[in-house]
């Protein structure tokens, strides 16, 4: 009787004894949710980040609407809290933008590029004032990045998704570039790795990889 037991037992299928993921997700705002996503993509425990538009008044953003909506271009974050937690998330996050500029971020300027982080929660929002004042006394100036309420997200359009990594060719001031020869050259010459380092030094989280 009891191999017959230990048999039974065997043949339980793995996902009635393999705890389940945490899996959770959390909206930031960062300037161009190109160079936002990617960063984030590189992130152990990380399992999707998606461009979008939210925070603001307009239903169904698009990229050519966005000017005068009060969208902020954003990402999507997937994660799994088992493996890299929210505070985590939120002190990478600081640390791989200029949270002192209130009027975009880097080259890109306008509310659209502000920085911000969306809670959905009371502890969300705890953890991020709690990570917002920790940069600050990092930094030694003042962080002028908002927590907000989260608000509903609207996906970018296809072709601004994994943008950093696509092989389309596209057209360029410097001539027909693939995808990925387009966003180096913009995230070099719009100065984000340069002062991110300038801000947070060794702290950067995200400059070598790029």
């Amino acid at each position: 009787m009891l191999k017959y037991i230990a048999l039974s037992l065997a043949l339980l299928p793995v996902a009635q004894t393999a705890a389940a993921a945490d899996i959770q997700t959390t909206v930031l705002a960062g300037g161009c949710f190109w160079c936002i996503e990617s960063d984030f993509e590189s992130v152990q425990g990380v399992q999707d980040v998606v461009s979008g538009y939210t925070g603001g008044t307009t239903a169904n953003p698009t990229y050519e609407t966005l000017k005068g909506s009060g969208h902020y271009e954003a990402v999507e974050i997937t994660y799994d809290a088992d493996i890299v937690a929210y505070e985590q998330l939120l002190y990478a996050f600081f640390r791989s933008v200029d949270p002192t500029d209130a009027g975009g971020q880097f080259c890109d300027r306008g509310e659209s590029y502000r920085t911000a982080v969306f809670v959905s929660n009371s502890a969300e929002r705890a953890a991020a004032e709690a990570a917002k004042a920790a940069a600050q006394r990092d930094l030694g100036q003042t962080i002028v990045t908002p927590i907000l309420d989260a608000a509903t997200f609207y996906d970018a359009e296809a072709y601004h998704q994994d943008y950093y990594k696509g092989e389309n060719r596209v057209i360029t001031r410097r001539g027909v570039k693939t995808q990925i020869e387009a966003y180096k050259f913009y995230r070099n010459a719009c100065g984000r790795d340069q002062r991110v380092t300038q801000l947070w030094g060794d702290a950067a989280p995200f400059v070598n990889h790029n």
